[in-house]
This record gives structure tokens, sequence and C-alpha cells, in this order.
């Protein structure tokens, strides 16, 4: 699987309530029961008008079926090519 994140544009998102909230991981579950398991959502990060969510995918595409069953834009999707950390500097050339 390659991991992915996903730009989201979606105004207001980080006034939303914890209803309203858990309401979207809920639609985003269900459309994901749809593609197990060829698409994993792993987390998001809310911001004032954006998310910017990691998730696990097979392909692209997975990623642009899971956007069109939820009804969320994918407006930037960009597979990630390596992960970097602290820990990082550590590590042996």
């Amino acid at each position: 699987m390659k991991k992915f994140v996903i730009e989201r544009d979606i105004p207001g998102v980080g006034d939303m309530n914890n209803e309203e909230i858990g309401g979207a991981a809920k639609a985003s579950n269900e459309a994901l029961e749809k593609l197990s398991p060829k698409v994993q959502w792993l987390h998001s990060y809310v911001t004032p008008s954006k998310t910017f969510c990691i998730y696990l995918a097979e392909d692209e595409d997975g990623i642009r079926r899971h956007a069109e069953l939820s009804g969320f834009p994918a407006n930037t999707i960009t597979e990630v090519s390596r992960i970097i950390d602290p820990t990082t500097a550590d590590r042996p050339y």
C-alpha cells in the first residue's frame, strides 16, 4: 500500500462541532467499508478551511473513489515518497 496526503478544501471545517465532525467521520467510514481493504484512513489534520488527510491506498484511483463515495473533495492528492522525523538525523547514511 502507498501512503497519500489528501488536501480537502472544506470552508468552515475548523468551526464544526463534535457532532458535525463525527458525522463527517461516519460518512468517510461508510465509504471505506465499500473500498476495504484497498483504502484505509489513518488520520486527518483539521485547519480553519481545509483538512489534510493521511490515507493508505493501492493507488490514487482508490483515493478518488473514496472522495466520490463520501462526498468530500480531494482537491490535491500527493503520494508520500519518504518519511523523515527527528530521529532521521541520528541514522547512518
